[in-house]
C-alpha cells in the first residue's frame, strides 16, 4: 500500500514555509490504518518487546494498537504535570526554547525491552528525550518506529544507536 497517498499534505500550516503532514486522513482510512499498525507490528514481532512507549499525543494513537497487536503493555510519556504519581522528567530543546516530558518512575521495570512508537520523526529531539527517560527507568530501547520521517531535518542523526523504522519518508 502506498501510504503517501493516504497522508494529506497541507502547505503553509501552521505557518508559511511549513508543509504539514496530516495523518488524520490515514487514521480515517480503515485499510491504511490497519496496514500501518500491521507494518510496525511486523517489524517488532521477533524483538521480544515487553512495553511499547508512546509520546503524547499521537504516539498514543499508534503505540497502543501496536502494543495490543504484539502482546505488549503500553506506557504513555506526557508533558510535565499530566501524569499522576511519582514521575521522572527530562528537559529537551525545541526549535524555540525547551519542553519537559515525564514518565512514571515505575512504568518500566529494569531490563524490560521497549519499542517507542510515534507518528513523526522530525529533528529527533523528542524521541531522543523519550529514549533517555526509558533508559533512566531501566528499560532497554530496542526499536524506534515511526509512520513518517522528515529526512531533510536529519533527526535520525540523534538516534544512531537505535534500530529505526520509518514507513514513509519525505524530503519536506
Amino acid at each position: 500500500m502506498d501510504l503517501n497517498s493516504k497522508i494529506r499534505v497541507i502547505d503553509g500550516f501552521p505557518k508559511e514555509g511549513i508543509s504539514f503532514k496530516d495523518i488524520t486522513t490515514l487514521l480515517q482510512d480503515k485499510e491504511a490504518l490497519k496496514y500501518t499498525i500491521d507494518k510496525i507490528s511486523e517489524h517488532l514481532k521477533d524483538k521480544n518487546i515487553d512495553i511499547v512507549v508512546g509520546p503524547e499525543a499521537r504516539g498514543f494513537l499508534f503505540g497502543t494498537p501496536v502494543a495490543y497487536a504484539i502482546g505488549a503493555g503500553f506506557v504513555p510519556v506526557r508533558k510535565k504535570g499530566k501524569l499522576p504519581g511519582d514521575t521522572i522528567s527530562v528537559e529537551y530543546a525545541l526549535e524555540y526554547g525547551t519542553d519537559i516530558l515525564e514518565i512514571h518512575k515505575d512504568a518500566i521495570q529494569p531490563g524490560q525491552r521497549v519499542a517507542i512508537v510515534d507518528d513523526l520523526l522530525a529533528t529527533g529531539g523528542t524521541i531522543a528525550a523519550v529514549a533517555k527517560l526509558v533508559e533512566q527507568v531501566g528499560g532497554e530501547v530496542v526499536s524506534l518506529d515511526f509512520v513518517i520521517e522528515l529526512t531533510e531535518l536529519n533527526g535520525i542523526s540523534k538516534l544512531e544507536n537505535y534500530d529505526v523504522l520509518s514507513l514513509v519518508k519525505y524530503d519536506i
